[in-house]
């Protein structure tokens, strides 16, 4: 196991320091505020804490309420909304300095029969046959701010190569649709929930962005601001984020300074394992007046 990859298992795992109260470490990637992927991570292990093993998580929706802080920790409490016959229900809510910066529902549910479909997964080039995420970035590194440039191309716990690149210092319009393959960074244990909790980390990379692909600008432009306002998760199956994942992204619309996107995640057979919907904010502003206004 890599380093970095045993830095997020180690983050994901939370500390219980009381009865359905738990903290989690903070974890800084250079973005402006803490990474709304660790806090989906994080909130959701806290909640699988406070469920018997043979229900599994199927669904989770979560509202990011205020930018947390990465140079903190975050502590979680769980409500125990709901044990019944066939679905467990929980609460969550994260918090930091004595506010809540992010609330979770998620559901969990035992194995049963029932009636089986699916979607069919695009037709794209293997992973083998494209470059990672990091050495496109690499390439470009003098184009990061320096002060960002050390936490963009550090090693990172998740391995991506998009399908097709798009420059985002250099973007021109393109449809509101990509597709990157991912995995751990390294071997997992075999324990089915930390391999959910790791999709929940990287369900958060790249989604939102792709409302920005018709407009030729990205996040590193500095007339954008952008922020994770919501984040739904359904997971269809079990799924090992050891192998290979396709992350298949689209967004139907964008107005009024947000963006929804939407995501299906595949297994390199074919198999839908989870399903992703997101609205994000888009603010277009003065870059000068930047700092004085950036969130939510």
């Amino acid at each position: 196991m890599s380093r970095v990859l045993d830095e997020l298992l180690e983050l994901l795992k939370l500390e219980a320091i009381e009865e359905n109260l738990f903290r989690g470490k903070s974890q800084d990637l250079g973005f402006r505020q803490l990474f709304g992927g660790q806090v989906l991570g994080q909130a959701l292990s806290a909640a699988s804490q406070t469920v018997e093993a043979e229900r599994h998580v199927h669904s989770m929706h979560g509202y990011f309420l205020r930018a947390g802080d990465a140079s903190v920790p975050v502590v979680y409490t769980v409500d125990r909304v709901r044990d019944g016959g066939s679905f467990t229900t929980r609460r969550i809510v994260a918090i930091q300095k004595g506010q809540p910066i992010f609330t979770l529902m998620a559901s969990f549910q035992g194995d049963e029969p029932g009636f089986a479909h699916q979607s069919s997964m695009p037709d794209v080039p293997p992973p083998e046959s494209l470059e990672t995420e990091m050495d496109l970035l690499r390439r470009q590194a003098h184009r990061i701010p320096e002060r960002l440039r050390d936490k963009f191309l550090c090693a990172k716990p998740i391995e991506m190569r998009p399908v097709a690149y798009v420059d985002p210092f250099n973007p021109t319009p393109h449809a509101p649709s990509k597709a990157v393959w991912f995995r751990a960074d390294g071997q997992l244990p075999d324990d089915p929930q930390v391999h959910k909790y790791v999709l929940a980390y990287a369900s958060d990379f790249n989604l939102i962005s792709t409302a920005l692909l018709p407009h030729g600008t990205s996040f590193f432009k500095p007339d954008i601001i952008g922020a994770s306002l919501d984040h739904a998760l359904w997971f269809h199956g079990d799924l090992r984020v050891n192998d290979w994942l396709l992350y298949v992204m689209d967004s139907p619309w964008a107005a009024n300074a947000r963006g929804l996107a939407r995501g299906s995640i595949y297994t390199r057979d074919g198999r839908l394992v989870a399903s992703v919907a997101q609205e994000g904010l888009l603010r277009i502003v003065d870059p000068a007046r930047r700092a004085v206004k950036s969130g939510p």
